[in-house]
């Protein structure tokens, strides 16, 4: 963490990575206080690309009522993407392009709003900065539905897509034990999370007593186990009547391999997963004969503001303000994390964390939090997991019955330096 003098100047914010239901409430809160403090804010287009193609957006365009409808707004306001920064040695010219548009533009605070990729990126260009000698605050503000950010309690974004899944889960499975009878035997859904279950034990609040669903959760943290899993959900049917299962996308075999690989990797580096769910499905049905369903909510459950947490969105707005706060008083390499002072009643707090601490860990689920025989949850995960769900966050219908969004004019700013093609490597 460094500390140094408050330079004039403006402030850019960028978006990375998947967005989520509230990462715009984190936004808002940005712009609102940066405006509150007589800063001028621009936004890249479209993450690190937007900095790189010197493609940004004078949000001072956009009126005071179009950013308060911002916190209620899903999606990424300003464009996200997946692009990694590489080291300094390797991609020198990016950074040093990047070096010159914000010193073109006079921007004097970067604050990179992402998970665990852009804490990485927003520790480098803070480091390359300083080599550089350009005075520059830079901060790392977060954001993954995976919750999968180390030091951080939680992470905005996680809370609306843990109660989106509780919620689909207690919902389906009414769907599912009314057909039963004749019908879909076993539901299987699939939810996000590579390499920690998170969201998948967000979905063990759907039920409270043995029997409630979801009767198997399957976390990508314990190694999946055919015969083990087809006996639970056939002993499950026999018993219940029929069977609710819930599936990380990271799920693994024994061998360490991605049930579900696809073969191709994204822009982070990342294997690309073709679907757990449908394999699931087909080993129950070809192995127990029985009927089954299988869901994929993929960026439903992510982008569902309808359902968003009220904590949540809280959260959000919080780590934004404190995002402007840290880097008008001077600090740079840091992250405004949640730090939670209490289970019950529930209490948090917003403290700074060092870049160095935050990029390139990974906060996997707690075998505590998973129950001995590998299917569920523990009491301490309620404990954690509960308080994030709490309470709603209302946002404005219109008469045609649907949630009034707001879409922003997102004036450019003018070009000062020449196009820059590697912007697009």
């Amino acid at each position: 963490m460094t500390t140094r003098s408050r330079p004039a100047g403006k402030l850019l914010y960028a978006q990375s990575g998947g967005v989520t239901a509230v990462i715009n409430a984190t936004a808002a809160a940005v712009i609102t206080t940066a405006r509150a403090q007589g800063v001028k804010v621009y936004a890249a287009r479209n993450g690190i690309l937007g900095a790189l193609r010197e493609d940004l957006i004078d949000t001072g365009k956009e009126s005071t009522a179009a950013i308060a409808a911002l916190a209620h707004t899903p999606g990424g306001a300003f464009g996200s993407c997946r692009f990694k920064l590489k080291g300094v040695e390797q991609d020198r010219a990016h950074y040093e392009r990047l070096i010159a548009v914000l010193r073109a533009h006079d921007i004097r605070y970067f604050l990179y709003n992402g998970g665990n990729d852009s804490a990485d990126t927003a520790l480098k260009i803070a480091e390359v900065s300083h080599a550089l000698g350009y005075p520059l605050g830079c901060i790392g503000v977060p954001k993954t539905v995976d919750n999968d950010l180390a030091v951080t309690d939680t992470c905005p974004g996680f809370g609306s897509v843990a109660k989106y899944t509780a919620v689909a889960v207690r919902e389906a499975s009414l769907d599912v034990a009314s057909m039963a009878e004749s019908s879909t035997k076993v539901f299987v859904l699939e939810v996000m999370g590579r390499h920690a279950g998170w969201i998948a034990a967000a979905a063990g609040l759907a039920g409270h007593d043995p029997d409630d669903a979801p009767h198997l959760i399957l976390f990508p943290e314990i190694a999946f186990d055919e015969a083990a899993f087809l006996a639970r959900v056939k002993a499950t049917v026999a018993r219940v009547g029929w069977c609710t299962v819930v599936a990380s996308e990271g799920l693994k075999n024994a061998a360490g391999q991605f049930l579900a690989e696809a073969g191709n990797r994204d822009a982070f580096g990342h294997s690309q997963l073709g679907g757990v769910a449908p394999v699931l499905a087909g080993l129950v049905k070809q192995k127990l004969g029985l009927k089954v369903h299988w869901a994929l909510p993929d960026y439903l459950q992510r982008s569902a503001r309808h359902l968003a947490s009220a904590t949540d969105a809280a959260q959000a707005a919080a780590v934004g303000r404190a995002a402007v706060e840290y880097a008008l008083a001077g600090r740079g390499g840091v992250m405004p994390v949640i730090v939670r002072t209490a289970d019950a009643p529930y209490r948090w707090k917003i403290a700074p964390a060092p870049l160095t601490r935050v990029a390139n860990h990974e906060k996997k689920l707690p075998r505590g939090f998973i129950r001995k025989d590998g299917y569920g949850i523990t009491a301490a995960a309620r404990r954690y997991l509960a308080p994030l769900i709490r309470g709603e966050a209302p946002l404005p219908y219109g008469r045609d019955g649907l949630p009034v969004y707001v879409r922003l004019r997102n004036v450019a700013v003018a070009r000062k330096l020449p196009a820059y093609a590697q912007g697009d490597r």
